[in-house]
C-alpha cells in the first residue's frame, strides 16, 4: 500500500467498501481490489489496485459462461453457496452442453469410480474450448483415468490400516484425521481419496462420529486433530459447530484443523456467519488446496480475507501435477498470489499413485527443480515443504535440493541457490581454536600442575 503521508493528487481515491456483518456476497470477479488507507484529512479512502490483463480476462470469460449458461440466475442466487451446490453439473452430458469435450473427455464415462462434480463457479473458470488447460484438467475426468499402471494402488497411503475405527487415521503419535464425510463440491481427478469420495459412505454422525470421538477422548497422546473427508466445510455451520464443541469438550485436544478446497472451488461458502461460528473454536487452523495461479480470483480472494481475519492461521497443500502447474513460473505465481491472500504456502505433495494417475505424476527431480527454482529467488515464505506421502503409510518425507555438496578437515561444504560454494566451519573443525588443557581443568586437576 502507498503511504497515507503522500499527497492525495498522487493516490487514485475511491469510497471505500462497506461489508456489512450480514453481506454475504462476494463482489463480481474483474471488480478493481481495494485496500483502506486514510487521507491526511483523516477521511477513510482506498487505494485501487487494477486487476491484471490476465485476470481481466479471466473475468470477462466468467462473466461470458453466466449469460450463456444461467443467464436468468440473479447475483443473490449465483453467490449463495447452496445453490451452487444444487446445480453442480455431474454428468458428461451435461458437461458437454458446457464444454467442446475432446474424444478423451467422452469416452471417459465413470469408469474410474470417481464421480464428476463441479460446480457452476469453478465451471465459469474453464476454458471451453481447450482440453489441456490446467484448471478444465484437474477436474474435467478423462478415459486416462481408466489405465493402470504399476506400483498404483486403491489406498497407496494405507490409510485403512491405520484406522482403529472407520474413518479416523492415526498415523502419527500425537494427532489424527478424522474424515467427517465423503463429500465434495468439485472432484479433483487425483484425489487420494478416490476409493472413498462421493460414495456416501461415510457421514458426520451417528454411531461412526461416536466411535472415533470416543477415540481421541481415551488418548491423552492426541493433541491435533485434522479434520478432513471430503470436504468438511460442506457441512452446515450447525452441523460442524456440533463437532468442533465436542472436539473442545476434550482436554487434550489443543489445536483443530480442518482441510478443504471450498475457497477455490466454492468460495461463496465462506460467509460471516460462517466464520464467527469457527472463531468460538480457536486455535483453529485451516490448510487450504489450491492447484493453479488461476483459482485466486476476486471471490477466493474475499473468501480467504474473511477467514484470516476472523484470526484463522491459513496454509496452502498443492499437488505437483505434470502439465498443470509443473513449471516454476506457474508455481511461483501461485505461491505469491497465495501470500497476497494471506495463505502460507505449506507443503508442495508429489502426486499420490492411485489408480489412473500416471498422467498427472511427474518425476520427483521436476519438484526438486521447482524448489531449486524458487528458494533464494522469491521469499522464502513462498516456498512450500516438497514431501512424498509415502507409499505403505510411511508418512510425509520431505524432498530437498542437495544443499550440502561435500565435507572436509575445515567443516561442510554448502552450495547455495546459485549453484557458489561456502564453507561453514564446524564446532571441533581444524580452524577451530583448542582449549588450554588447564584452563580447561577442574580446579582439582589445575592444581597437581
Amino acid at each position: 500500500m502507498q503511504s497515507s503521508t503522500m499527497p492525495s493528487d498522487q493516490l487514485d481515491i475511491v469510497p471505500a467498501p462497506a461489508f456489512d456483518e450480514g453481506d454475504d456476497e462476494p463482489p463480481d470477479p474483474g471488480h478493481a481490489r481495494t485496500s483502506r488507507c486514510r487521507r491526511p484529512s483523516g477521511a477513510t479512502a482506498s487505494v485501487v489496485r487494477l486487476p491484471s490483463p490476465r485476470a481481466r480476462h479471466r473475468a470477462r470469460a466468467a462473466q461470458s459462461f453466466r449469460k450463456r449458461h444461467f443467464p436468468d440466475i440473479p447475483a443473490r442466487l449465483w453467490n449463495d453457496w447452496h445453490w451452487q451446490l444444487a446445480n453442480r453439473v455431474r454428468s458428461i452430458d451435461r458437461l458437454a452442453a458446457m464444454l467442446n469435450l475432446s474424444d478423451e473427455e467422452k469416452a471417459a464415462g465413470t469408469g474410474s469410480g470417481l464421480p464428476l462434480s463441479i460446480t457452476p463457479y469453478y465451471l465459469s473458470l474453464l476454458d471451453p474450448d481447450n482440453p489441456a488447460q490446467p484448471l478444465r484438467r484437474s477436474v474435467v475426468p478423462t478415459v486416462r483415468e481408466t489405465l493402470r499402471s504399476p506400483g498404483e494402488t486403491d489406498d497407496p497411503l494405507d490409510e485403512g490400516a491405520m484406522s482403529p475405527v472407520p474413518g479416523l487415521v492415526h498415523r502419527y503419535p500425537d494427532r489424527v484425521l478424522l474424515l467427517l464425510a465423503d463429500c465434495c463440491s468439485t472432484y479433483c481427478r487425483y484425489c487420494t481419496r478416490s476409493r472413498l469420495v462421493g460414495h456416501d459412505a461415510l457421514r458426520p454422525a451417528g454411531e461412526r462420529l461416536e466411535q472415533a470421538l470416543a477415540y481421541i477422548a481415551a488418548r491423552p497422546a492426541i493433541r491435533d486433530v485434522l479434520l478432513s473427508g471430503g470436504d468438511p466445510l460442506l457441512l452446515a455451520d450447525d452441523q460442524l459447530d456440533r463437532v468442533l464443541t465436542r472436539l473442545r469438550m476434550i482436554p487434550h485436544v489443543e489445536i483443530i484443523r480442518i482441510g478443504t478446497k471450498v475457497p477455490a472451488v466454492l468460495p461463496q461458502r465462506i460467509t460471516p456467519a460462517l466464520v464467527r461460528m469457527l472463531r468460538r473454536h480457536h486455535p483453529l487452523m485451516m490448510s487450504l488446496h489450491f492447484t493453479h495461479p488461476d483459482e485466486c480470483t476476486p471471490e477466493t480472494h474475499r473468501a480467504c480475507t474473511l477467514l484470516a481475519d476472523g484470526g484463522i492461521p491459513l496454509g496452502s497443500q498443492t499437488v505437483l501435477l505434470a502439465g498443470i502447474n509443473d513449471e516454476v513460473e506457474t508455481m511461483r505465481r501461485l505461491m505469491h498470489a497465495l501470500l497476497m491472500m494471506r495463505v502460507r504456502p505449506y507443503y508442495l505433495y508429489q502426486c499420490d499413485p492411485i489408480p489412473g494417475s500416471a498422467h498427472f505424476r511427474t518425476q520427483v527431480e521436476r519438484g526438486l527443480e521447482i524448489i531449486r527454482g524458487l528458494r533464494g529467488h522469491t521469499s522464502g515464505y513462498a516456498v512450500p515443504t516438497y514431501v512424498i506421502d509415502a507409499p505403505g503409510g510411511g508418512g510425509k518425507i520431505p524432498l530437498l535440493p542437495e544443499a550440502v555438496a561435500g565435507r572436509d578437515t575445515d567443516g561442510l561444504v554448502l552450495r547455495n541457490y546459485e549453484g557458489r560454494l561456502f564453507r561453514y566451519p564446524e564446532p571441533g573443525g581444524a580452524e577451530c581454536p583448542q582449549p588450554d588443557p588447564i584452563l580447561s581443568a577442574s580446579p582439582g586437576e589445575r592444581a597437581c600442575h
